[in-house]
């Protein structure tokens, strides 16, 4: 069956298909998958999510299957071993943010019970849907994704800008960005 997808994945990738079609936008309130969206969408600063999605697997790996306790506890030889690993953006700032937020997505658990609960009352719980009809009507950012990353910032959290905040809201479903046409879009994401 041939599906009418938004534009931006290419037919001919696999993976990027795969990853729109199962995960980009289906809201989750997993805290799990939210800390693997934070640590991947992190990484992705300044490159395309295409070159981090084909490195998820690398990341999950060198990042303890996401379990932030564990990341959290990286120490500089864990720091030392993954600026070794060519499976990951080795790049030494974006590693130590990778483990900093870790720390810092303990304390939000702690002070709300989850992340999903701290994160998602940015958009009162629901996922705000835009009307994209074309690839230039994506928006670079959004309002709500400017508080969230000022409050993360205020909270300790490196590597999370408006820009990558809006990216990770797309990816965890708070904001459903699927094209009018796609089969998404449809089913709700």
């Amino acid at each position: 069956m041939n599906k009418t997808r938004c534009l931006w994945p290419a037919e001919n990738d696999p993976l990027m298909l795969s990853y729109h079609d199962r995960e980009w936008g289906v809201p989750t309130h997993d805290d799990k998958k939210i800390f693997e969206f934070l640590v991947l969408e992190s990484a992705q600063a300044g490159l395309s999510w295409r070159t981090i999605l084909y490195k998820r697997e690398n990341y999950r790996k060198a990042f303890a299957h996401f379990d932030v306790k564990r990341v959290a506890h990286f120490t500089s030889r864990d720091v030392a071993r993954l600026l070794k690993d060519e499976g990951i953006v080795r790049n030494r700032l974006k590693i130590e943010a990778a483990i900093n937020n870790a720390k810092k997505f303990l304390e939000v658990q702690k002070e709300f019970g989850t992340f999903a609960k701290y994160s998602w009352k940015f958009v009162s719980n629901k996922p705000i849907s835009h009307n994209i009809k074309s690839l230039k009507d994506y928006p670079v950012t959004i309002p709500e994704a400017e508080l969230l990353a000022k409050d993360l910032k205020r909270r300790g959290f490196k590597f999370l800008g408006p820009k990558i905040v809006y990216a990770h809201m797309q990816a965890t479903g708070m904001v459903n960005d699927h094209m009018g046409m796609c089969f998404r879009r449809r089913k709700g994401a």
